[in-house]
């Protein structure tokens, strides 16, 4: 009797993680139906709000960036905020363009340059930069990842790694020499393609793009994760060497998901930064990515809808606790990773399916 129930309930997990993404996914459609009402409708909410919600979206598509990667591949990465930051100044590279018209972008104004880097050349074109927040973050993952995996490095060193591959980008991206704005970074932004960045139906737009782009992650997450690849990713996380002596070489599979993660959060930094209208090298920070780290652990890893929840959580908290105490806020970060370390081990999606299952 017991074995039957316990194959019903793990049928049923799937269906639950579905039928929270369709929930969630239609109260996100409807956020900018209820942006477009007349101020005094009680239903309607501020511009405001629907961008501070698709700021937590374009954190929540890292988290299942994250998770494709940590929770399947065993890899704990602490550089994911660099592959957004890249991904975030690709598009403020294109946004400062058209800020600037056919002259040079304000701080190189003041800095006294006199022409363009070659390295800005096209960015004056959404297509190029299209592909600049994809290559540049999916390129520099491919590389960093071939040489990582190619020497077997893995476990915490390769976390360390990670985190010393963000924290030389950040160093690097805070000269003023580089070309990429030093510690101000870029701001100031105008008009995306020819449309006020501003303006509500912007905002509209970039917040549909952003549900978009995470709808997506969540699709091609689940493809991974239920095909043999996923399998295969699984086995990579819990026995590596046993897969090995049954003829599969991991890197190849480390390599492609680790790729795949990069550019997602590469996708989501150009989302981002359109919708805060900033971008400086603090987006590289570690503590960024060891932050990313805590949504997926909050949420659930493995799970992929999990840390969609653990970011909007961590997140939506974080805008009221930075409002109402702002000291008092990474107290509350690290009281709520230690809570879920030992009271929630496979967090907020486990606590919700156990008493599903209740």
């Amino acid at each position: 009797m017991t074995q039957p129930m316990t194959l019903t309930l793990a049928k049923r997990a799937p269906r639950l993680s579905i039928g929270i993404g369709l929930l969630a996914l239609l109260i996100l459609l409807a956020l900018p139906f209820l942006a477009l009402l007349p101020t005094n409708n009680p239903l309607a909410i501020s511009t405001y709000t629907l961008t501070l919600v698709g700021k937590i979206l374009c954190y929540a598509i890292v988290a299942v960036a994250l998770d494709l990667v940590w929770g399947y591949a065993g890899l704990l990465s602490l550089g994911h905020s660099l592959f957004f930051a890249l991904g975030g100044y690709a598009m403020g590279m294109y946004l400062m363009r058209q800020a600037a018209g056919n002259g040079l972008p304000a701080f190189m104004s003041f800095l006294s340059w006199d022409h363009l880097p070659w390295f800005w050349q096209g960015t004056q074109y959404f297509a190029w930069t299209l592909c600049l927040i994809v290559l540049v973050p999916g390129v520099l993952a491919l590389v960093f990842g071939w040489l990582a995996f190619r020497s077997k490095i893995k476990g915490v060193y390769f976390s360390i790694m990670t985190q010393a591959l963000t924290y030389a980008g950040m160093l690097l991206f805070f000269r003023n020499e580089t070309g990429f704005g030093g510690n101000n970074g870029f701001t100031g932004f105008t008009t995306l393609l020819g449309f006020p960045v501003t303006a509500t139906s912007t905002r509209i737009g970039l917040f549909v793009a952003t549900v978009l782009l995470l709808v997506a992650s969540l699709g091609i997450g689940f493809a991974l994760a239920r095909s043999k690849f996923g399998r295969v990713l699984t086995a990579v996380r819990d026995a590596e060497n046993r897969l090995m002596f049954c003829g599969y070489d991991p890197r190849g599979f480390k390599l492609f998901v680790w790729t795949l993660s990069a550019m997602l959060c590469g996708l989501a930094g150009a989302l981002y930064v359109p919708l805060v209208g900033i971008i400086n090298p603090s987006e590289m920070s570690p503590t960024n990515s060891i932050e990313a780290a805590i949504w997926v652990a909050l949420g659930g890893r493995g799970t992929l809808i999990g840390p969609l929840l653990g970011a909007g959580i961590v997140n939506g908290a974080k805008s009221w606790f930075t409002v109402a105490f702002p000291e008092y806020w990474l107290f509350f970060l690290g009281l709520m990773f230690i809570l879920v370390t030992l009271f929630l081990p496979r967090g907020v999606i486990g606590l919700l399916r156990r008493r599903k299952h209740d």
